[in-house]
């Protein structure tokens, strides 16, 4: 049988809700008190299905972004984007159920320009008003081809906590491992009005991290 790959970004959360209480709970099942034992080890085994960390296949196509972010498409917008892009763009957001894998990637090769952590509000990652308003991480990425996206992790209803593993200046490759969003949440991705570049997916859209192409670039570009 093949091994699940856990995420190291949830190491304290795999020891202290996953793996002492698996052990209690087996325990305790050992010992015939299943009414006790039984639900912490159902509760183990969903926090190690949350953490789970499946390799990808990477596209090794040129010009074309991958999803960061495993779920659903839930919108496709033209917006305005001042804090790195400075201009219209085209957004492509992501909803994650807590069902979803959590571990973000990058959506393509390129050097952090910026990274920038707003506070906010916890409103449902399915709220037209999360994106503005929830709190997040924002990560400016200059692409080799010297283009810019903006990557955005969103704090959902239940998301309280936001993790990213990069900082300005670091090199990410495309379908890297940068962070983590822990149970439900949004992504987006927003790459500038002009670039080329078009969305590859539609609304509804599974999608999966590293895996899935979001945007590609237009035929004769």
């Amino acid at each position: 049988m093949a091994r699940v790959p856990l995420t190291s970004f949830g190491t304290v959360e795999i020891i202290l809700y996953g793996a002492l209480p698996l052990a209690a709970g087996v325990l305790l099942l050992a010992r015939g008190h299943w009414w006790a034992g039984l639900p912490l080890c159902v509760i183990a085994l969903f926090v190690f299905w949350f953490f789970r960390d499946p390799e990808r296949t990477i596209p090794a196509e040129a010009g074309l972004l991958v999803s960061p972010a495993d779920g659903v498409v839930l919108n496709v917008l033209d917006v305005d984007e001042p804090l790195y892009l400075a201009g219209r763009g085209t957004r492509v957001g992501v909803f994650l159920s807590v069902l979803d894998v959590h571990v973000n990637r990058a959506p393509a090769a390129g050097v952090v320009e910026m990274v920038r952590y707003t506070p906010g509000r916890f409103r449902d990652a399915r709220d037209a008003r999360c994106s503005a308003e929830n709190e997040s991480n924002a990560v400016g990425i200059r692409l080799d081809d010297g283009s810019r996206i903006l990557l955005r992790q969103v704090a959902g209803l239940i998301a309280r906590r936001l993790v990213l593993d990069v900082k300005q200046g670091d090199r990410v490759e495309r379908g890297q491992r940068i962070g983590m969003m822990k149970f439900g949440s949004y992504a987006e991705v927003i790459v500038p009005a002009g670039s080329g570049l078009l969305p590859a997916v539609s609304l509804k859209e599974k999608v999966k991290a590293g895996d899935t192409i979001l945007f590609r670039a237009a035929a004769g570009r």
